[in-house]
């Protein structure tokens, strides 16, 4: 969390019970507001992290069949060459 970033007031309603598992987990001297916008941080970055690693995947399919065919192609010319070479030794 970035502290020097500049800070804006905003109203939030929240529900009682939530409220409460919020204070029993900070404690009587932390801030909700300095909780909240950790949580709020980090679902954000694991959010913006998924998003990445799912446009990678995307790319990664997108290309996965041009790329089998041509491992497909260098080992079938692998193959081959070591063929050859096991005919020659005879």
């Amino acid at each position: 969390m970035n502290k020097s970033a500049a800070k804006a007031k905003t109203s939030v309603t929240l529900s009682v019970p939530l409220l409460v598992k919020i204070d029993r987990l900070i404690g009587e001297r932390a801030s909700r507001s300095a909780f909240i916008e950790k949580v709020l941080t980090e679902h954000i970055r694991e959010a913006e992290l998924e998003a990445i690693q799912r446009r990678d995947l995307e790319l990664i399919n997108a290309a996965a069949d041009r790329l089998n065919a041509e491992v497909k192609e260098v080992l079938e010319d692998q193959d081959a060459f070591y063929f050859d070479l096991s005919e020659n030794r005879n």
